[in-house]
């Protein structure tokens, strides 16, 4: 391993070697506000639902958050799905890309772009996996998926056949990764069901009409691994990696190091099937090892509804821990990773559990929405059954999010009635992400709602804390950085941890810069932070200014450095 420190004098003392100037802070309590429609936000998706309840309408879809122009701005990419063979409406559907304007709005540049490909999808992850220094997109279906390549001039192409991830089937979730560490990105898809219109099958929930069955119904299908073979091609490794497994039914995926031995493992949230921990062992194979280490099954030893999931360190232990979206009266999975090589069920010790009991949650992650330097949690909540309240009338078939405070001493608080109605409003939510669109520092949110419109909450007044957002640029490391973890230290002795992912959430992906919150300013605090590249090369870099967006680059360290504009326009 090598181990750098890295001083950049060249750097201005303003940007890195000193603390920035302290901006005139919000005033008030946080609230996210919904400003999709002043920000030109109109999509809406289609499940293609007409009354033969095939249930792949209950799924979706998913959101991701990339810079496909690298201009410094996240834009946002929405999955559409689309009507069934013999019932077309008067208009096909199609995924959105929505351009950011720099100006709090955005612009749809689907056709234009060339993602205006009909399909039915569910999800999607982005990232560059040919490290041309572009973002590439791949969107999982009900289907044939699609790799889109960035032709880097606001372009995109379809290369799914040349590059062989088509991976027909029922896909939801995806995730890149490297997990062979040879500097090129891999592809890991989820996949949920056998189903097809041939194989669908007639359900009731009051013994007359048909609903949407329940998973149990079907088969189970395995997921994918795709090894990236560095000429845009992609070789099918599932069953040498030892991954082939026909009983899962999976809609959740998070990477992670959960045993810090710099190599990516894989957290597999399972439908009414046991949840799977895939070990990465060094040798291009992985094995499960959730049952040993207790994150296959609930508490009490059953399964449950696995469906979005995240990880990440939000008890400030320097382990990545997890969180599941699961089924009404489940209540959500909080697994805390003990550093032992265990976890540690603490949905109700946590407070997670009475809180989230009567939701059924599809999107879950971990973020921090006031910047106090502790992950809080997101979840979208939305029931699968749009009759659900004709059965339980204490059920709803929309439901809102939740957003759980963390308080400290790993307990939590539900802040949903503390930030503004609009995270109180019922929604079918399914996916969901995180992006400070407005580059103001703090995190905003983007929702998806099954067969209605997507939502854009921006965080107001969250930014009274300081923070620092990072993003980095692999050389030996896949050009994105992804898998790399950083840790932050302040001139106080606080420590955050925090890696480069894609993937998590359900169907999903968040925005890939790391965003450091630091709690209240000190004056003249100033932070280091450790980077351990997935080369695994270590780079330290000392004296940085808090509130200010850098980006470090393998071996180089600070390549740039902008102050954030605090202060709401």
């Amino acid at each position: 391993m090598v181990v750098t420190a890295l001083l950049m004098s060249y750097i201005p003392r303003a940007s890195h070697g000193a603390a920035m100037p302290s901006p005139a802070r919000p005033a008030g309590p946080i609230e996210f506000r919904d400003v999709t429609k002043q920000a030109g936000v109109h999509f809406k998706h289609n499940s293609g639902a007409f009354g033969k309840k095939y249930l792949p309408e209950t799924m979706g879809s998913g959101v991701c958050v990339l810079d496909y122009d690298n201009d410094g701005w996240q834009d946002i990419l929405f999955v559409n799905s689309m009507d069934w063979p013999g019932h077309k409406g008067a208009a096909k559907s199609y995924p959105a890309l929505y351009h950011n304007n720099k100006d709090g709005t955005f612009t749809d540049v689907t056709r234009e772009a060339g993602l205006a490909v009909e399909s039915y999808g569910l999800g999607c992850a982005v990232a560059d996996y040919d490290n041309d220094g572009f973002e590439d997109i791949y969107i999982t279906t009900v289907g044939s998926n699609h790799l889109f390549h960035n032709l880097g001039n606001g372009k995109f192409a379809d290369v799914t056949l040349k590059a062989g991830v088509a991976d027909p089937g029922f896909s939801t979730s995806a995730v890149w990764f490297d997990y062979d560490n040879d500097g090129k990105l891999d592809l890991f898809v989820t996949h949920y069901i056998d189903w097809s219109i041939a194989k669908d099958q007639y359900c009731t929930l009051d013994n007359k009409n048909k609903s949407y069955c329940t998973p149990q119904t079907y088969k189970g299908e395995s997921s994918t691994l795709f090894h990236n073979m560095g000429d845009g091609t992609f070789e099918n490794v599932t069953k040498r990696a030892e991954l082939h497994d026909p009983t899962s039914k999976s809609l959740g995926v998070a990477m992670l190091d959960y045993d810090n031995d710099g190599w990516m493992d894989l957290f597999v949230a399972n439908d009414t099937e046991p949840n799977k921990l895939y070990h990465n062992n060094h040798n291009g194979t992985f094995t499960d090892v959730a049952v040993q280490v207790g994150v296959a099954f609930s508490e009490s030893g059953r399964v449950r509804a696995g469906m979005g999931t995240d990880a990440g360190d939000y008890d400030g232990s320097g382990w990545q821990s997890l969180v599941i979206g699961n089924f009404t009266n489940e209540s959500m999975s909080l697994y805390r990773n003990d550093g032992s090589g265990l976890f540690v069920d603490e949905d109700v010790s946590s407070g997670i559990r009475q809180m989230s009991l009567q939701a059924l949650t599809f999107a879950c992650f971990f973020f921090d929405y006031d910047l106090d330097g502790r992950l809080d949690i997101f979840a979208a909540n939305g029931h699968v059954s749009d009759d659900i309240s004709v059965v339980q009338p204490t059920l709803q078939y929309a439901q809102p999010a939740i957003l759980f405070h963390n308080k400290g001493d790993r307990k939590f608080e539900d802040a949903s009635t503390r930030v503004g109605p609009a995270m109180q409003q019922p929604v079918v939510g399914r996916g969901a992400a995180y992006l400070d669109y407005d580059n103001d520092g703090d995190l905003d949110l983007v929702i998806t709602a099954n067969n209605g419109a997507a939502r854009l909450l921006r965080n107001e007044n969250g930014n009274p804390n300081d923070m620092l957002r990072v993003k980095l640029v692999g050389v030996r490391s896949n050009r994105d950085g992804i898998g790399a973890k950083v840790t932050l230290t302040t001139s106080a002795g606080a420590r955050l941890f925090r890696m480069v992912k894609t993937g998590s959430s359900y169907a999903s992906q968040s925005e890939l810069p790391l965003t450091f919150g630091l709690g209240k300013a000190e004056g003249s605090r100033t932070v280091s932070i450790e980077i351990v590249w997935p080369s695994g090369r270590k780079d330290a870099l000392s004296k940085i200014g808090e509130n200010q967006f850098i980006t470090v680059k393998e071996g180089a360290g600070i390549t740039s450095a902008h102050p954030i504009v605090i202060a709401k326009p």
